[in-house]
């Protein structure tokens, strides 16, 4: 997804790098991505949840709160897992392999280009 970004920012706009590119191939990394954020967010509200708990001081009504947080996103996190396991299924039956974009080094490797400091993109810069 960067790729077709930073291909954009050098040819023109999205749509004409997305043109590049077939139909099956963005659906497939739309659904990956979509999994992958879903899941980040998950574990990031388990997060959330369980500092609430740490700071709720005893009061029932914060801890009742701070549980169901973390009841929610534990639920959440499921119905990802279970999510990637039917768009796998369903993708197979379809031609589509969806699995394979679900990569975390490829995920680490994006993160990384997107934060890193030396871009000459107009990005902020510490010097």
């Amino acid at each position: 997804m960067f790729d077709l970004l930073s291909l954009a920012a050098n040819t023109g706009s999205v749509l004409d790098v997305a043109q590049n590119y077939d139909a099956i191939e963005i659906i497939n990394r739309g659904l990956a991505y979509g999994i992958i954020v879903a899941g980040f967010l998950s574990v990031v509200f388990v997060f959330f949840g369980g500092i609430s708990f740490i700071l709720s001081g005893g009061d029932d009504a914060k801890i009742k709160t701070a549980i169901s947080t973390i009841r929610y996103a534990i639920i959440g996190l499921i119905i990802t897992l279970t999510a990637v396991i039917i768009v796998g299924f369903i993708g197979k039956a379809m031609g589509l392999n969806v699995i394979q974009y679900i990569n975390l080094g490829e995920i680490f490797d994006l993160i990384g280009e997107v934060t890193s400091t030396g871009s000459s993109s107009g990005g902020l810069s510490l010097d």
